[in-house]
């Protein structure tokens, strides 16, 4: 059995129905997961990443581990407390959805430095591990979805800054690969998408999706910055700027990882645009 954490996350969501699709027996968790979220062959199971001992009863049977890194909440996290307790309980694999930030901005105590805690306590965990490390999401695109729908227009800065972001589809695809077949211990994934892509870019494929023009309106960095402080912490705010704005050449870079798992290239944002219409008409 495989348990998936973060399971009505972007990437849980599409992991457990690559899983069930391979014929797998999932064990589903989150801290608000229901029936109605998953699947009728998978278990549902709440718990918490920041209890440990929450997870217990969830990876009862299990064999293997998706771990999601916690997101914002990764300095509540008790990872080798979480490893612990999966070892105890018979998991003798674990796949980390873990950042590229570790790579290309260790000093960052949000994108790099929690990350690489929590790596560091999988490689120490004694289990045999795989950890994937992508950049932007295509998914990031939902933040456009309401003034989409409502106005037509999409606001964001740095509106010629290419960056190859990934579908979370793509991820999930290359976790369940890892979760289910030998080959993929001891290895780092570094997961893009096939081509670097703009903001402006973007929204236009988003119109395109949707069969209607969509507006382009570039903000100021410090637009941007006061509305991301609405719901991010300065310390994240001011490095996701950086890394929009002032990307490194690896993070520009278009990593063969999904390819070299998946046997074919990643998925485009225009895809995921077409994919995922309904939500900004």
């Amino acid at each position: 059995m495989i348990v998936v954490t973060g399971a009505t996350g972007n990437v849980g969501r599409e992991l457990v129905r690559f899983l069930t699709d391979a014929g797998e027996r999932v064990t589903a968790t989150s801290r608000n997961i229901s029936d109605t979220d998953v699947p009728d062959t998978v278990r549902p199971l709440r718990s918490d990443l920041t209890d440990a001992e929450s997870l217990r009863p969830v990876l009862d049977g299990a064999d293997a581990l998706f771990l999601q890194n916690g997101g914002a909440g990764a300095h509540l996290l008790r990872p080798r407390d979480l490893l612990d307790v999966a070892k105890s309980a018979g998991v003798g694999r674990v796949v980390l959805l873990s950042s590229q930030g570790v790579a290309t901005r260790p000093e960052s105590e949000s994108h790099g430095a929690l990350a690489g805690g929590i790596e560091d306590a999988v490689r120490d965990s004694g289990l045999e591990w795989t950890i994937l490390r992508p950049g932007g999401f295509h998914s990031n695109a939902y933040a456009w979805a309401e003034p989409v729908r409502d106005r037509r227009t999409v606001a964001a800065p740095f509106g010629d800054v290419g960056l190859p972001t990934v579908d979370p589809a793509d991820i999930a695809e290359v976790a369940s690969v890892a979760l289910r077949e030998d080959g993929h211990t001891g290895q780092v994934y570094e997961l893009t998408g096939p081509a670097r892509t703009t903001p402006r870019q973007r929204a236009e494929a988003i119109g395109t999706a949707i069969g209607e023009p969509v507006r382009f309106v570039e903000q100021t960095r410090e637009e941007a910055r006061e509305l991301m402080l609405g719901f991010m912490p300065e310390p994240v705010v001011e490095t996701t700027l950086s890394i929009l704005g002032e990307p490194t050449p690896a993070e520009q870079r278009v990593g063969p990882d999904v390819e070299r798992v998946l046997g074919r290239p990643p998925r485009t944002f225009e895809e995921w645009a077409r994919r995922n219409a309904a939500a900004f008409r």
